[in-house]
């Protein structure tokens, strides 16, 4: 036998419990306190923390998976969800809106069944074309006859890490598994519950294209379950970006293995600890932000004046590599370079911009942060 899901007792796992209290006590932790800072922003300052959580979501699920994303088209789609204001925002791209949507509908109607119809919702959500790249593939139905293989490297000198279940059976499989989901939300540890959530159904697989972005939203959609919340403000997407060599490393290391997943469980909680560690530098940049505004939201700015604050501000301070310069503001704010130096003068007079050292051609500026 090659693969977990040919052994007699799948998807029956094992779980070594004496070695996974610990990770799941120090994750349990640093989620209380991260949330009990979010309770104290407040309700319209944490919708502006949940659309910068959801823009890192949004943008590392699909890097995962290599596809890269528009930041402005992805913030403008969330904006327009969540109601936050879209001045100088793009319109928004069919597939860029449907991984929001389906991300959204995951988190924000956590307490709803989850059936195959939902999943199959999400799955062409993520095609709107049907078609992936320049491959028509097929949407909101289960993949074909043709072995589903995860493969690397060259053509005629592929590697094979994985292959998942055979067509035939992904009926079944599917079925057990949104069984098991509902019977195991008030009779497994959550965390837990999340992680065997997410390597169950990478490993039956039943798409066609999509199913890393989908298990992903399965396992935000667990958390939100075991929060009991419909924000997310961390992101685990972002840190298993970060991290996706390993990650990669040992699903086929488990999905190799026998019917013990707890090498996996170990590291996805792991992950998962370090991606809520990590959401603090993202609340902190929402926090500048609103203390500026709270600074300057009497003093005077054009429509174009403000997206380039508010690209400033998406930077973090010292993030806009290289400054902001009059080239750049003719980029971003699209207008002429006269128009852009009366601009940037008129925010510097303002207290809004400051130059930064350097002369001539070298001339930079910043938000004035504090």
């Amino acid at each position: 036998m090659r693969y977990v899901w040919q052994r007699a007792n799948w998807p029956n796992f094992r779980l070594q419990n004496d070695m996974l209290l610990h990770p799941v006590g120090r994750t349990r932790f640093c989620q209380g306190r991260l949330l009990s800072k979010i309770h104290g922003l407040g309700m319209n300052l944490s919708q502006e923390a949940q659309a910068e959580i959801l823009t890192e979501e949004t943008i590392k699920t699909a890097a995962i998976e290599g596809q890269s994303l528009s930041r402005n088209s992805v913030r403008s789609s969330i904006a327009r969800r969540l109601g936050l204001p879209i001045v100088g925002l793009p319109s928004v791209e069919r597939h860029v809106d449907g991984l929001v949507e389906m991300i959204l509908d995951a988190t924000a109607r956590y307490n709803e069944p989850l059936t195959a119809k939902r999943l199959k919702g999400w799955q062409a959500a993520l095609f709107p074309t049907g078609f992936s790249g320049l491959r028509r593939i097929r949407t909101g139905t289960w993949r074909g006859p043709v072995p589903m293989q995860v493969v690397s490297g060259p053509v005629g000198r592929e590697k094979v890490h994985f292959e998942a279940p055979p067509a035939d059976r992904i009926g079944e499989e599917i079925t057990q598994f949104l069984s098991w989901w509902e019977a195991s939300l008030d009779n497994t540890e959550g965390l837990l519950r999340a992680g065997i959530a997410h390597f169950r159904f990478i490993t039956i697989h039943p798409f066609e294209d999509g199913n890393g972005r989908i298990a992903r939203a399965l396992t935000d959609m667990a958390l939100a379950q075991d929060e009991r919340l419909s924000t997310r403000f961390y992101s685990l997407s972002a840190q298993i970006m970060a991290e996706r060599d390993q990650y990669y490393k040992i699903l086929e290391q488990c999905q190799k293995g026998d019917d013990d997943i707890t090498a996996w469980l170990l590291w996805f909680l792991g992950c998962l600890e370090r991606a809520v560690k990590n959401s603090e530098t993202l609340i902190s940049k929402v926090l500048a932000k609103a203390d500026f505004w709270q600074r300057h939201g009497q003093t005077p700015m054009n429509d174009r004046q403000r997206k380039v604050v508010n690209r400033l501000l998406d930077a973090g301070q010292g993030g806009f590599e290289g400054g902001l310069t009059t080239r750049k503001y003719v980029s971003i704010a699209k207008t002429s370079r006269a128009t852009a130096y009366r601009e940037i003068s008129d925010l510097v007079g303002k207290r809004v911009l400051m130059q930064n050292e350097g002369k001539g051609r070298n001339v930079s500026y910043d938000l004035v942060w504090a």
